[in-house]
């Protein structure tokens, strides 16, 4: 395959990811703000901005413009259009290598975004356009699943989704921890207090594991279980645990199929990340630095981006002749 190939595929897989992670995200924000009072909004807004990896500004802006310029402005990387603008491109580029419905599928998506008058239907209904966002990226997800051979190619655009959910989630854990330390968490049969509850209850609907949480520990709110479940449940889709689970055998299969090493740089990289999930605990972590162990754990996610480009896309000559 070429590297050109992998890299495309990488990338469009990982920007509509958080496109669709974005979306939620800022749904769930704007919903919050509802009813609310002026110190809690601009707490709101910075947990917003810190979920996102971005710096939170000194004044508060006005709730439905940042959540305008989080979706539609074209000059930040990381809006919702940008997103889903840069996975397109990325399909350009590899047109005849991905499904016709893929293609077609992705480019309804951003032809939706990008109509004359999507920012008036956002107005009047924002929340009926971020479930058309998220739904039409299920919808892509599905389609590629159902028609993209699952090769090689297949496990670039999985590698990709799996990165960027595990570092959009270690940076949304992140911008909780302070909820979910020890002090903020409540003794069994005490109550979460309001604030804390409402907070809690954002961060799960943000990654979708409202209803998932409430399956597995009852609707009473926890931060330990919180911790717990988002961090290593082995079964849902979007927890850390299950991301780098995906991601360390998909490399491996990769590795297989491409005649690389095992024991190179990238291999050493997911297994240390491996490891880092594989030998915490709950009580370890939240009593000792949370938000140390998490900034660690994104950092080796970002090892792992740069071992695969260093392996797969931007390798040397005399690495290419000696495979």
């Amino acid at each position: 395959m070429l590297s050109r190939v992998a890299d495309s595929l990488y990338w469009m897989s990982r920007q509509i990811e958080r496109a669709e992670h974005s979306a939620r995200l800022v749904d769930v924000y704007l919903n919050s703000m509802l009813d609310q009072g002026p110190q809690t909004g601009a707490s709101h807004q910075q947990l917003l901005l810190r979920s996102l990896g971005m710096k939170p500004k000194e004044e508060r802006e006005n709730s439905y413009e940042l959540a305008r310029r989080l979706t539609f402005d074209l000059e930040n990387a990381n809006s919702i259009v940008s997103c889903i603008s840069t996975s397109r491109e990325n399909a350009n580029q590899i047109r005849e290598q991905i499904s016709t419905e893929m293609y077609e599928q992705l480019n309804r998506l951003y032809l939706h975004v990008r109509s004359p008058n999507v920012i008036d239907e956002w107005r009047a209904q924002p929340s009926e356009f971020f479930a058309e966002v998220k739904e039409g990226v299920h919808l892509f997800t599905g389609v590629t699943l159902d028609t993209f051979p699952h090769g090689e190619q297949f496990l670039f655009i999985r590698v990709g989704k799996n990165l960027e959910r595990a570092a959009s989630m270690l940076l949304l854990l992140r911008a909780h921890a302070q909820s979910l330390s020890p002090e903020g968490d409540v003794d069994e049969g005490d109550s979460a207090t309001a604030g804390n509850y409402l907070e809690w209850v954002g961060l799960l609907r943000s990654c979708s594991c409202f209803e998932a949480y409430c399956r597995e520990y009852t609707a009473d709110l926890r931060a330990r279980r919180i911790v717990e479940f988002l961090l290593f449940d082995e079964e849902m889709p979007r927890s850390v645990r299950f991301c780098i689970d995906n991601i360390q055998r998909d490399l491996n299969s990769i590795a297989k199929a491409t005649g690389r090493t095992r024991d190179s740089a990238l291999a050493r990289a997911a297994g240390k990340l491996r490891a880092q999930v594989d030998y915490a605990s709950v009580d370890d972590i939240l009593n000792s630095d949370f938000e140390k162990f998490l900034t660690e754990v994104r950092n080796c996610c970002g090892q792992i981006h740069s071992a695969l480009f260093s392996t797969y896309v931007r390798y040397s000559v005399g690495a290419t002749m000696s495979v």
